[in-house]
């Protein structure tokens, strides 16, 4: 296999791009040595490659392009070691995701082919995280495992543990007796697939369904930081409208922050005594300033 020929192959995987790189590579170290000696690509450089493969279809160019990336599929794998799988393999999975972005990649967008590449790479490093590594481990401390070992020959029926059979057990073993019924609920039940299959009528209560959190999408969040400051700085701009009597008494009731985390605990009453007034007056001077404050956003929005 050459470098140039990506259309024969759908993805590189280890062995094929450690036969594309200078010397003779025999183990993983030896791949990650060497493609950290590669030369990074100058943005003209990468560029103009980029541009000759999307034009005209050079896959020399496109070789230059994944073999000067694949440093960045090994720093990136790095970051999922933690989930027990080989980091060659992962590797392995990302140059995959690699050479998809260098097919998709469009220099004139005015971003590096580094930062277009993450997100492929990722892509295909979590479907293969997902698909090789079981979510619940069943025993990971010390105390863990001598459960994992040990309970099943202690228990004296095949139901449910009684209150002082696990008393006893956690007195045996020396672990705390909400170990032991936490080993007995994840002894007792099934594996349960992340998601659900194709013909499975259910499948939207599959744990996919409900683990994803759609509001730590990056747009998502950067939209409600901008809203959340848009909104602090209308308030503050509305805040200054009012006469110092009015702030005070809306600061009072409604923003100030209190030791117990509360926000406005002043009472009518409160505010009364302080401006020597009747309450009922500090209500109308309040609900007169909400109503110019309500404006005031009104009118920035």
């Amino acid at each position: 296999m050459s470098s140039t020929d990506l259309t024969l192959a759908p993805a590189m995987d280890i062995k094929a791009a450690m036969a594309l790189l200078p010397g003779s590579l025999g183990n993983f170290d030896a791949y990650v040595s060497a493609v950290n000696r590669i030369p990074l690509l100058q943005p003209e450089e990468e560029a103009r490659l980029a541009r000759q493969y999307r034009d005209r279809g050079d896959l020399d160019s496109a070789g230059k392009l994944v073999l000067s990336h694949l440093r960045l599929v090994v720093s990136v794998a790095r970051n999922y070691l933690g989930y027990g799988l080989p980091h060659a393999d992962l590797v392995q999975e990302g140059n995959i995701g690699l050479m998809k972005a260098v097919k998709r990649f469009d220099p004139d967008r005015g971003v590096r082919l580094v930062s277009f590449a993450l997100h492929w790479i990722k892509a295909e490093i979590h479907e293969y995280v997902l698909r090789n590594w079981r979510l619940v481990k069943v025993a990971t401390t010390k105390g863990q495992r001598k459960l994992f070992f040990n309970l099943r020959s202690l228990k004296k029926s095949p139901g449910a543990m009684s209150p002082e059979e696990i008393e006893g057990v956690a007195r045996y073993l020396n672990v705390k007796p909400e170990e032991v019924a936490e080993m007995e609920t994840r002894l007792a039940g099934g594996e349960i697939a992340l998601e659900g299959r194709g013909d499975d009528e259910g499948e939207s209560y599959a744990p996919i369904a409900y683990l994803e959190d759609p509001g730590a999408e990056p747009t998502q969040v950067l939209e409600r930081r901008a809203n959340d400051l848009l909104a602090d700085e209308g308030v503050q701009g509305a805040l200054a409208a009012l006469d110092p009597r009015s702030r005070r008494i809306v600061q009072a009731r409604w923003l100030d922050e209190n030791d117990d985390g509360s926000v406005g605990s002043a009472t009518l009453h409160d505010l009364a005594r302080e401006f020597g007034v009747s309450a009922e007056r500090i209500r109308q001077i309040e609900a007169k300033a909400l109503r110019k404050m309500r404006d005031e956003l009104q009118d920035a929005s």
